[in-house]
């Protein structure tokens, strides 16, 4: 009788407990100057990453051209460091796929595939081994931007590379309408998940309540390996008489302390402003959501993926590689993120 409860015992913990994923930390890097910073390259020593996810450029369509163009390039001011592989991204506006046919699709290809080496060659790095694609796409763009993807694969320059795309919570959900990108590997983004234009408290970076509605029952089921990207960034949304005026890089927390300029609604992560403000554009009366992430918002986050994912080799992709975005948090805080997904 002992050796059967033993057994049983033995069999719970061998099936009952999950196995956990590998996990390879990195960032992204999305800047349009790179710099060796050494405090920013210390913390890719510290993870030991052995990739930096590096935005070359965004794709809009040019109404002037009738065709897409490139957007705020990366320049490489330095080379990257040693031993640290490149991953070139680029983001490609949605809308961009509404635009244009099959024959220009495989044009923008071929142009993203030349771009990108150029950039790669530009970054000290000889080759790369998986381009990303960033896109938000939707119902209409869909079959367009798939076979985009194809197109892209199909490219002489990406022979033998990978190619991977972000995916959004909602393309989690909605798996039918949003179909399955024709790419083996993506990337989940774990943030801007809330209504950023609507007026109230809400943090639209990280919302949990969001995450329970469209992956608590579907991210399991999902076809794709996934990689996962988590948010380190903070911004300051800005409402003028209730409506969405957009996002100020010209406020920061030390201004918003500043009882001069604002004043903090109680318990709030609202702040009014109390004189105009031409420095930032703003007017007296506008009102300030202050929107940051804290490393115990990350460590429920992961802990709540660790669960839906599959256990399988992974990269986990901080957004974004800045000085000023480090400090809020400690190695010890990335760490215990890491462990718990």
């Amino acid at each position: 009788m002992r050796k059967i409860s033993i057994l049983v015992i033995f069999a719970f913990f061998l099936f009952g407990c999950k196995q956990k994923s590998v996990i390879h930390p990195t960032f992204y890097y999305w800047k349009t100057d790179y710099r060796n910073k050494p405090a920013e390259t210390t913390y890719l020593n510290q993870f030991k990453s052995k990739s930096l996810y590096v935005r070359i450029m965004d794709v809009d369509f040019n109404p002037d051209i009738q065709q897409p163009a490139p957007v705020s390039p990366i320049k490489f001011s330095d080379s990257l460091p040693d031993g640290l592989n490149i991953i070139p991204v680029v983001f490609i506006v949605n809308n961009v796929f509404n635009k244009i046919d099959s024959q220009q699709t495989a044009v923008l290809a071929s142009r993203i595939a030349k771009f990108v080496d150029d950039k790669v060659k530009q970054s000290g790095k000889r080759n790369y081994a998986e381009l990303q694609i960033d896109c938000d796409w939707t119902k209409t763009t869909k079959v367009a931007y798939f076979k985009f993807l194809e197109q892209l694969k199909a490219t002489p320059l990406l022979k033998g590379k990978a190619i991977s795309v972000t995916l959004r919570l909602h393309q989690v959900k909605n798996i039918v309408s949003s179909g399955i990108p024709p790419v083996e590997r993506a990337i989940l983004m774990c943030y801007n998940m809330g209504n950023l234009r609507k007026y109230g408290e809400q943090n639209s970076i990280l919302n949990q309540h969001e995450m329970d509605l469209y992956l608590k029952d579907y991210l399991a089921q999902y076809p794709l390996a996934l990689d996962v990207a988590l948010p380190i960034f903070e911004w300051a949304v800005v409402f003028r008489n209730q409506e969405y005026a957009g996002i100020s890089k010209h406020i920061s927390k030390v201004q918003l302390e500043d009882p001069k300029l604002f004043k903090q609604r109680k318990n709030s992560i609202l702040y009014d402003l109390l004189v105009d403000y031409p420095d930032a554009g703003l007017k007296s009366g506008d009102v300030v959501r202050w929107e940051e992430i804290s490393a115990q918002d990350l460590s429920s986050t992961a802990k709540f993926l660790s669960r839906y994912l599959k256990p399988e080799e992974r990269n986990l992709v901080f957004y974004h590689l800045d000085t000023d975005l480090l400090k809020h948090f400690t190695h010890d805080d990335f760490q215990k993120i890491i462990a718990d997904l």
